[in-house]
């Protein structure tokens, strides 16, 4: 039976020539994320932010333009009101108001009043600012541990190079797909968080791929450059990657097409951070060890330059 190959099995991509690029295309993306961060800001959800969550069904597709015209009357701020997977399954959120939970409270009332009893209300949320500020923390912290275990891991198994370069490169993924929020300007929740703790996870488990086959070819080719061996190890898991790269997506592909507006943040986070994190296995964290100045631990009594023996 034979397997199917995108990519030929004797492919040579000289990926550690074109390492300058890479480094310069990778910089200006990170700063520009970071810059928009800083300058534009996250369109944080309900989660992070506070405020009044309704979900509603209508009684036939609901007419979102009437919907925001009557709650736009009641002078209660921001109004945000979006399709839930269906035409009439309708999300309602509502800025924080002025005030202690009464105020939320009557707000609330007030929303149900004009919302009539034509429409059923499946569900209300209140989240109070200071909830929001901690789940932020929690957030921060959250992605802060994940990349310090990552590291200790990836240090462990191999060298302290391998877990400098696997750190930065998922540095390099979360900035990114942060920056793509950003730009887009999909609302950020736990769900979204979620998705790029996911993407994290998915990126260094290519990049251990990678780094696993360099470590088995340092071993068996003693006289081989570390560029052309980083080169040759790249290229000889490219099939692999790409193939668990595109089935990957294929799969989140549909899931954004027929899942609905309750996960569309969630599969466009993981769709964006796929295609990142493959490209930061493959152009970034590996290329980096050359900078870090990767060398081989030879066996004691072994000369520079002697072939492992068969």
């Amino acid at each position: 039976m034979k397997l199917l190959h995108l990519i030929p099995d004797d492919v040579n991509v000289p990926f550690l020539k074109f390492r300058n690029l890479f480094y310069i295309a990778s910089l200006v993306m990170v700063l520009a994320s970071a810059g928009l961060f800083i300058t534009k800001g996250l369109n944080f959800g309900i989660d992070f932010r506070g405020g009044i969550l309704v979900e509603i069904k209508t009684n036939g597709p609901a007419d979102i333009n009437a919907l925001r015209d009557d709650l736009n009357s009641l002078d209660l701020g921001d109004v945000s009101i979006q399709e839930f997977g269906a035409a009439d399954d309708v999300l309602i959120q509502l800025q924080r108001q002025d005030g202690d939970e009464e105020a939320q409270m009557a707000a609330l009332a007030a929303v149900t009043d004009i919302l009539g009893e034509d429409v059923t209300i499946r569900r209300t949320e209140l989240v109070g600012p200071k909830v929001g500020d901690e789940l932020k923390e929690a957030g921060f912290y959250s992605v802060a541990i994940s990349l310090l275990l990552i590291m200790v891991y990836i240090w462990f198994r191999f060298e302290w190079q391998f877990a400098v370069a696997s750190v930065l490169a998922l540095l390099h993924d979360v900035v990114i797909t942060i920056g793509f929020f950003v730009i887009t300007g999909v609302q950020f929740d736990l769900a979204t968080l979620a998705a790029v703790l996911t993407v994290a996870g998915y990126s260094i488990n290519d990049t251990v791929v990678v780094f696993d086959r360099i470590r088995e070819n340092m071993r068996k080719f003693r006289k081989m450059e570390i560029p052309d061996l980083l080169d040759l190890s790249i290229n000889s898991t490219l099939t692999r990657t790409t193939m668990t790269s595109l089935t990957t997506l294929l799969a989140l592909i549909a899931l954004f097409i027929f899942g609905g507006e309750a996960i569309r943040g969630f599969t466009m986070a993981l769709i964006f951070g796929i295609v990142i994190g493959t490209y930061s296995s493959i152009c970034v964290a590996s290329p980096l060890l050359v900078v870090l100045r990767l060398k081989r631990k030879l066996p004691e009594g072994e000369e520079e330059g002697q072939e492992a023996k068969a």
